[in-house]
């Protein structure tokens, strides 16, 4: 089966890869600029981009919107965090996050799929925001997210070991257990 997903973020792909390839699953990129809409919560952006590509592509379909949540700053970056991340980066965050002694954080991740209607898979992930940036690997604020129980950034994680416990990984967990008892 080949299945679209809908991003322009090259490491959320090579992670998807690797979580459906071996369910027989091929996905591919479809770089489509949607609209992304303002609002409280990762469903409502979600459900908004997926109700605008569902008008314009015809196959089925998935996306992701995901964020980084500190509570310590009220939950932000939260659904700002690809924003955020382009103009603050990572150093704007470590910034904000001076002198603040509670560093722990959760990154969310939302998938919705269409088939003709929409269905979510959630994951999320708790963890702290270290002090300065480590590792290479991944993308966005892995290099500076810690997950709950281990010693290493994201960003020094492999895919696959990333894959295992992260809110992505976690959300592709429940997406792929829902095609297997579902697709034909």
């Amino acid at each position: 089966m080949r299945l679209a997903f809908v991003t322009s973020n090259p490491g959320k792909l090579e992670e998807a890869r690797e979580y459906l390839a071996p369910l027989g699953i091929e996905v591919y990129q479809l770089n489509v600029d949607y609209p992304e809409i303002q609002a409280d919560s990762l469903e409502e952006v979600a459900e908004y981009g997926v109700g605008w590509l569902a008008e314009r592509i015809g196959d089925p379909f998935f996306l992701d919107d995901s964020g980084l949540f500190i509570p310590a700053l009220n939950g932000f970056p939260g659904v700002y965090s690809a924003y955020v991340y382009r103009t603050l980066g990572i150093n704007g965050i470590l910034k904000l996050m001076r002198g603040i002694g509670d560093r722990k954080a959760y990154f969310k991740s939302v998938i919705a799929y269409w088939d003709g209607e929409i269905h979510f898979f959630e994951g999320r992930v708790d963890g702290v925001i270290v002090e300065k940036p480590r590792g290479s690997g991944g993308f966005g604020f892995d290099p500076i997210f810690s997950p709950t129980g281990f010693d290493l950034t994201f960003a020094e994680m492999t895919t696959m070991e990333k894959n295992r416990v992260s809110h992505r990984g976690r959300a592709l967990r429940g997406f792929a257990t829902w095609l297997k008892e579902n697709l034909k």
